[in-house]
């Protein structure tokens, strides 16, 4: 039986996940810090039918360094807001999804909700939320509510961080919990608008989300209507098992980051097994994996960029995610082959922007189209409906009429 078209996504990110991108993209530095070269981007996005970008965002400034600044100067460093920056670009848009990234550490979730609530009204159905844990003691020395250690990947293993992993998740899996909560606190039905009786909502139909945890307390109802989605898309990044575990139950697409296509085949069935474990209902998670991109026409010029990139660098790129470097026609036939061990699809970060990015749409789409493996226009919809994710009800609404 044939697969489904695969989910093909990009995630943006300055110049281009490449630190040295800035240096040899076709752009002029200081338009990564305007509305129009995002919106270019994403304009290309969607010419290419991809099924969402997503917009990366932190609480401090990109470093190389697992923790704190590094003093380099030759790295584009700054950020614009993500959720800010999605909603400037939705009214341009008509059927990409939009998925920026926020803090579940220093971000309260009521924001969060009200946030993306009002993003999926302004796209008409097209917004989904990446939460992201943030370990990092430079970021929680933004807000002094709280004491982080240095985070140090040579201690990871210990118990103390392993703790504060958990506890750092399980905060995240709060958040979540809260943030759904509060787009169900209105009903489908609240506002009414009826103009004889003078009744603009109907104040039944609003309820409260009354969450009491560890880290929050929440009493609700949200001051924005029910998103047209009911509930935005969820995506987490997810490299090991509480990750995992965590956008089992939280999530509603998880991003990982296999190396091969062995390892993709093991991340899945550890994935499926956490979806048990959590005990999960509803749709299952789509899997997409990650993967950083360097295209070109041909491997040779690909591999003198990759070069170049290295010595402006000053040494090799080091990433989370495995790297490709070569032709999109290539490209093709590795995702084809990853897809055939149960992933939904992918998210490609482009190295250079707009570089890699018009190489996605404009040679890497059509070869996977030659090959049956992604679909040559937009079904329509919102962004739920183009993952294949079924509209979530209402759980008030059901309590409420029973």
């Amino acid at each position: 039986m044939p697969h489904p078209p695969l989910h093909l996504a990009v995630a943006l990110d300055g110049a281009g996940w490449h630190p040295a991108a800035w240096r040899v993209a076709a752009v002029e530095p200081g338009t990564l810090f305007s509305a129009g070269y995002w919106a270019g981007l994403v304009a290309e996005a969607e010419r290419g039918l991809l099924d969402f970008v997503t917009i990366e965002d932190s609480l401090d400034l990109q470093s190389t360094r697992p923790d704190g600044p590094d003093g380099r100067t030759d790295q584009v460093r700054g950020r614009l807001d993500a959720v800010l920056l999605a909603a400037r670009i939705a009214p341009l848009t008509s059927h990409i999804g939009l998925i920026p990234t926020t803090s579940t550490t220093h971000t309260e979730p009521f924001h969060v909700s009200t946030g993306i609530a009002t993003l999926d009204h302004v796209s008409s159905g097209r917004a989904g939320w990446r939460p992201r844990v943030s370990a990092r003691r430079s970021e929680a020395a933004h807000f002094g509510r709280r004491e982080l250690p240095e985070l140090r990947p040579d201690r990871l293993d210990e118990p103390g961080y392993v703790q504060l992993v958990g506890d750092l998740f399980a905060e995240a899996a709060d958040a979540v919990e809260v943030v759904r909560r509060l787009w169900d606190s209105w009903q489908d039905d609240a506002v009414i608008r009826d103009v004889s009786t003078g009744r603009f909502v109907d104040r039944d139909r609003l309820h409260y989300a009354d969450f009491r945890g560890r880290w929050f307390s929440v009493k609700g109802p949200s001051i924005v209507p029910r998103p047209p989605q009911g509930q935005p898309v969820v995506a987490a990044l997810a490299h090991s098992s509480v990750p995992y575990a965590f956008a089992a139950g939280s999530a509603d697409v998880v991003f990982v980051t296999p190396s091969d296509a062995a390892q993709a085949e093991a991340i899945v069935t550890e994935v499926r097994a956490a979806e048990e474990t959590v005990g999960r209902t509803g749709a299952p998670l789509r899997i997409l994996a990650d993967l950083t991109v360097l295209l070109d026409e041909d491997d040779s010029t690909a591999r003198r960029l990759r070069d170049r990139l290295t010595g402006l660098h000053g040494g090799e790129f080091d990433s989370d995610a495995a790297s490709f470097t070569g032709t999109p026609g290539r490209l093709a036939e590795q995702l084809g082959q990853w897809r055939r061990v149960g992933l939904d699809g992918f998210r490609l970060r482009p190295a250079v922007l707009p570089h890699d990015l018009t190489a996605i749409t404009r040679q890497l789409v059509p070869a996977l189209r030659d090959r049956g493996l992604f679909r040559d226009a937009y079904p329509g919809g919102t962004l739920r409906d183009l993952l294949g994710l079924p509209r979530p009800a209402n759980r008030y609404a059901a309590v409420a009429s029973a």
